[in-house]
């Protein structure tokens, strides 16, 4: 078994899609035609978002996530967090918590995306 991919509901997927790609440079895998369904050229596990709308339809209920009150992260790793953290900042992320240096050898920030989604920007942990 392995880990395909994780779906995050938001209000508008394609909107989504380009602040990822201006944000942390993902490319767009593929918005379904519907556009209540999207996907990002992440690497071997697919980050994915799907409409509310969409949920609604299937009876589900989901609820909007708060960056105060995180129920989970989602950490791009990248050998340079400054830069990546001014360009998550410059595509309109909301920061959290300033880059900063972890006692195990690892650079962290934290940004808020605009549906309110927690995003750890890390370095290796050397």
């Amino acid at each position: 078994m392995q880990l395909k991919y994780t779906i995050l509901y938001v209000d508008n997927v394609s909107e989504t899609l380009d602040f990822y790609a201006r944000a942390f440079g993902f490319s767009q895998k593929m918005l379904h035609e519907s556009g209540d369904y999207g996907e990002l050229d992440t690497g071997s596990t697919t980050l994915s978002f799907s409409s509310y709308a969409l949920m609604q339809q299937l009876g589900k209920s989901p609820e909007k996530p708060d960056t105060a009150r995180p129920q989970f992260e989602i950490a791009f790793e990248t050998d340079n967090v400054s830069a990546a953290l001014k360009a998550a900042l410059k595509a309109g992320a909301t920061l959290i918590q300033k880059e900063e240096e972890m006692p195990w050898g690892q650079t962290t920030a934290y940004v808020g995306d605009p549906n309110g989604f927690l995003i750890e920007i890390c370095s290796p942990v050397t």
